[in-house]
């Protein structure tokens, strides 16, 4: 739902690359065709999930941004800066990374980064890495431990700056994998969801990539010359689950090209009345409209 009289004005297809952002970015068709592509893509999101509705008192909503420094989050920033400097987007933006203490994290490269564009941010030092390295057995994998001690930090951040809602760089490919992942290993159907509401009730939890395809995001970084730092330093990515979801589907999709198209097109398109629940259909009520067939 959009409120009728905060309607964001439509994307500038017109409009010049933002200087900070585009400097020294190659501005060729393609580039361009690709970052129309993203940010229609994103704006559909912002919209179609009413993210940037008005706060309780009337204003624009704050966004906390969180960044690790991978392509994700890079293109995350850059799609939400430039909608808001074609005046799509109304959401204040406040840029956050969490340094977790993991050896050889490179400090230095998101600050500099980030005041180079002039973007307003905020660093925050918590050393998860020993917890997790302390709690989690050596032939386990950190991230679902690492993931909730980070998702805490940063709601609590997120109060302390008096924002609205955490917003993420999870695309529609991290969202399929999940949708993997819990048909085979949990038992459910369930993705990541572009919009929540946090357990507390007080943040909103933002997902504006959630129709982008990582292909895009891969390109996307890759003409931006972001300065990605890598995720292994913790050195437990390799033997996840996930990866082996995403290499599913990439047979998958070389097989049919489309495939994820298709499959994201589904999460959109649920009937509850085709499954199995009878917490969300109500089976028992089901009567034959025409016992006697006639």
């Amino acid at each position: 739902m959009t409120i009728a009289s905060e309607t964001p004005q439509p994307l500038n297809e017109n409009a010049g690359p933002a200087p900070a952002m585009y400097a020294d970015i190659d501005q060729s068709v393609t580039f361009k065709k690709l970052r129309k592509r993203i940010l229609r893509e994103t704006l559909d999101a912002v919209r179609r999930f009413d993210m940037d509705r008005p706060s309780g008192d009337g204003g624009a909503q704050k966004w906390l941004v969180c960044l690790s420094g991978g392509k994700d989050s890079y293109t995350l920033l850059a799609a939400l800066l430039d909608l808001k400097w074609q005046g799509a987007l109304k959401a204040e933006l406040l840029a956050c990374n969490l340094d977790q203490g993991q050896p050889g994290f490179p400090k230095h490269v998101l600050p500099e980064y980030l005041a180079g564009l002039g973007v307003e941010h905020r660093i925050v030092t918590e050393d998860t890495y020993s917890i997790v390295t302390d709690k989690v057995p050596e032939n386990r994998t950190y991230c679902s431990l690492c993931s909730r001690l980070r998702r805490g930090i940063l709601y609590r951040v997120a109060r302390e700056e008096g924002c609205d809602a955490i917003v993420l760089g999870h695309h529609r490919d991290d969202a399929l994998e999940t949708f993997m992942m819990n048909l085979f290993h949990g038992g459910r159907l369930a993705a990541m969801p572009p919009k929540l509401v946090n357990d507390e009730g007080d943040l909103f939890v933002l997902r504006p990539l959630i129709q982008c395809a990582e292909k895009d995001i891969e390109k996307f970084a890759l003409a931006m010359n972001f300065p990605i730092i890598p995720c292994n330093l913790c050195g437990s990515q390799e033997g996840l689950q996930r990866v082996m979801m995403k290499k599913m589907l990439d047979a998958w999709e070389m097989k049919s090209p489309g495939r994820r198209d298709v499959m994201f097109r589904a999460l959109q398109n649920v009937r509850p009345s085709h499954l199995a629940d009878d917490r969300i259909w109500d089976f028992a009520a089901l009567e034959r409209t025409n016992p006697s067939g006639q």
